[in-house]
């Protein structure tokens, strides 16, 4: 019998749902091809209705479905860090509370709604998703894995290894050192658009000259011997802010 396993994510960028049927991706499709809306967040309906047509299947044979992350403790991170930082920050809280009030908090309750659905959720953490999109989809059955990325819940940075079905997450680097906003800074100070404009700062980069590179280095990051970094968060404002960067950023 036929097993299927339901992925989404929703509401931060890019939502997108995808089916796989006895370990096998059936369907996949993000949900800005159906709606027009580049990097449309929204609950991805039209995505999941679309996979479902594919595989020929309705919600109810669905065996499990998977959000990409933990909403909680990415919610616990958000506070902490508003809390950490407080009263800086306030116009940046009151902002971003309201969706995580009204829809981030009850992803579960959005999913059964949405599909009639009264089976299992899972919610992996997200870097554990970055590592598995890679690693189960590999020829290998035993590597070692590595993600970098922006922020999940708390991680930035991730490594471990894959073994078989098995994964095991040895180390990370956690809020706000990240390589993934150092870049996303960098795309919002030259006047891109964060979470979209990254992979143009990316195209850009072979014609240019490394001229920053030894400033990046004495200011903005320290990278120890081990691999692991901080950044310097005085030239930064995601934590908080609605800016990506700082005044100090702007002066070197």
């Amino acid at each position: 019998m036929a097993k299927y396993i339901l992925g989404k994510s929703a509401y931060y960028h890019d939502s997108a749902a995808c089916i796989l049927k006895n370990g096998k991706i059936t369907a996949a499709a993000q949900e800005e091809r159906f709606t027009r809306k580049k990097h449309d967040q929204n609950f991805p309906s039209n995505a999941i209705k679309y996979c479902l047509k594919e595989a020929g299947i309705n919600a109810s044979d669905l065996e499990i479905i998977a959000f990409y992350d933990k909403p909680f403790l990415k919610f616990e991170r958000i506070l902490e860090t508003y809390l950490t930082f407080a009263p800086k920050g306030l116009r940046s809280f009151l902002k971003a509370i309201p969706l995580w009030i009204k829809k981030k908090l009850w992803i579960k309750e959005l999913i059964k709604d949405e599909l009639n659905y009264d089976g299992k959720i899972l919610f992996p953490e997200h870097h554990a998703s970055h590592a598995a999109s890679a690693f189960y989809a590999s020829p290998f059955q035993e590597a070692a894995f590595l993600t970098m990325d922006g922020v999940g819940e708390w991680a930035t940075t991730s490594y471990g290894v894959g073994n078989g079905n098995n994964m095991e997450m040895l180390a990370d680097i956690k809020f706000p050192h990240s390589l993934g906003l150092l870049y996303s800074a960098i795309t919002y100070y030259t006047g891109f658009r964060v979470n979209s404009g990254e992979y143009k700062v990316m195209g850009l980069a072979p014609y240019g000259e490394p001229k920053y590179k030894d400033l990046i280095y004495e200011h903005l990051i320290h990278v120890k011997e081990d691999g692991s970094f901080k950044l310097d968060m005085s030239y930064f404002d995601y934590s908080v802010g609605l800016k990506m960067t700082s005044k100090n950023f702007g002066k070197i």
